[in-house]
């Protein structure tokens, strides 16, 4: 029984110590950190986007004063010599309005370009955090699958050898075992506890060998049950 329970024992071990916990871990924590800049990058284009509606919109407002203004002048709506000179200064500065304004314009839509790459690149690479993410999650489920199949077969073969331990013993067997690293009972191999490694002196083998076939013995060192085999030395 000992070696079925330290056989699961070592198989949840393996199932929380799995190296897919530490990538899945640490991709976790990259998606995080692309979610965030990737977050991040929507707003700057989002801001930027409005910006160059805003710019565009400005842009339009001028042309059209400016191209009403010259339809009129044109047109010889305008006679009065003062308001003719006023509303040239006028167009002059509009022109040079219109200017900075397409300059804006084009800033705007180099830094909005930009935003939208780093938006693209940012979207891909958690797309693609993503789908390792999936990977590690079926390569670990994959495991599990394996490992509880195992612990099932396990605890099925473990049940009818408990069954014929007598309750006083498996009492004492649980009790050893949670304070003994798992290791409740040890072979005798040798004569040396598998528990502890230590070799029995010669008295104790004595004591053993003595001992009948159905008596429970401990090592005198940890405690352990000893279990005799035919490889014990006795």
């Amino acid at each position: 029984m000992q070696e079925l329970d330290s056989r699961a024992d070592q198989l949840r071990h393996q199932r929380g110590t799995l190296p897919e916990h530490d990538d899945l871990a640490a991709i976790t924590m990259t998606r995080q950190d692309l979610g965030n800049q990737a977050r991040d990058a929507r707003i700057v284009v989002d801001d930027l986007t409005a910006e160059q509606t805003k710019v565009d919109a400005d842009v339009e407002q001028v042309r059209t004063r400016r191209d009403r203004d010259r339809s009129r002048m044109d047109q010889g709506l305008v006679s009065n010599p003062k308001d003719l000179e006023r509303m040239q200064h006028e167009m002059a500065s509009l022109e040079r309005r219109i200017v900075t304004l397409e300059d804006e314009e084009l800033e705007v839509m180099a830094r909005l370009e930009d935003a939208q790459r780093t938006l693209e690149e940012l979207t891909a690479q958690l797309a693609d955090a993503e789908q390792r993410n999936r990977r590690l999650e079926e390569a670990r489920d994959a495991k599990y699958a394996e490992i509880d199949a195992e612990l099932a077969t396990l605890t099925g073969q473990r049940v009818p050898v408990a069954a014929e331990v007598p309750d006083d013993l498996m009492a004492l067997y649980d009790r050893l075992r949670a304070a003994k690293n798992g290791v409740g009972a040890a072979a005798l191999r040798a004569r040396q506890c598998g528990g502890c490694m230590l070799t029995l002196d010669n008295a104790e083998v004595g004591k053993i060998r003595a001992a009948a076939e159905d008596e429970v013995l401990r090592c005198e060192e940890c405690q352990r049950i000893l279990v005799r085999t035919e490889e014990s030395g006795l």
